[in-house]
């Protein structure tokens, strides 16, 4: 199977090409990055990081899911997938995108996926340690804080853009508020490098993006 789909590298390859050019030519772009193992590949061991990109986008009512296989992490990789795209990137905290966002001069928004998942991640290590029998984890609160972001969302999904963006302003920018009051308040009650005070200090570092990310509804 993995010889027929290099063999097919070559006919597809034309349609590739079309497809990203569609996608760099919309205004927004989803990007991540995803480690992968790869076998016999000359100069990497078995064990070293491999990356798969992955762009989803286009334009209206014709998204698509580009993945590039890279053994770099680099920044110039995005820069180099990103050619022509001159619209608004969402991605995670990962530096790498840095490059092909000051050299494209694109809108930049965060994830609110990835900032979750780091709470979620500290809360289940509380939970392993029996800590929350006795009281709720700082970890749980900040979920339950974002869990009111997305169920905003799901509120006003079915309105038209200018709605949605009204009610943005009116429902979500509070929960935001009092989310950025929680985040500064806490972050140094907790030890340095402990699971929750790097999910805080990930969610305060990206919180420029983070928080047009929930303006836009994205």
């Amino acid at each position: 199977m993995a010889h027929l789909m290099i063999r097919l590298e070559d006919v597809l390859k034309p349609l590739i090409t079309l497809m990203r050019e569609c996608q760099n030519a919309s205004d927004y772009l989803q990007m991540d990055e995803t480690r992968i193992q790869v076998l016999k590949e000359d100069g990497k061991t078995a064990q070293s990081d491999k990356w798969m990109w992955v762009t989803r986008g286009g334009p209206p009512g014709q998204p698509c899911v580009l993945f590039e296989y890279d053994p770099s992490r680099a920044g110039s990789v995005p820069d180099r997938l990103l050619h022509g795209f001159s619209g608004t990137l969402q991605a995670d905290g990962y530096v790498g995108y840095n490059l092909v966002c000051n050299n494209r001069h694109l809108n930049r928004i965060g994830c609110w996926d990835h900032a979750r998942r780091k709470f979620v991640e500290a809360d289940k290590a509380a939970d392993k340690t029996n800590t929350k029998k006795v009281k709720i984890s700082k970890a749980d609160v900040a979920i339950g804080k974002i869990r009111k972001l997305y169920l905003i969302e799901k509120k006003i999904q079915h309105l038209g853009p200018a709605e949605k963006q009204r009610l943005r302003h009116e429902l979500s920018l509070p929960v935001l508020d009092d989310l950025k009051q929680w985040l500064d308040k806490n972050v140094a009650k907790l030890v340095k490098k402990s699971l929750t005070r790097i999910a805080i200090e990930y969610t305060l570092n990206q919180w420029i993006h983070s928080q047009a990310t929930a303006m836009m509804g994205i």
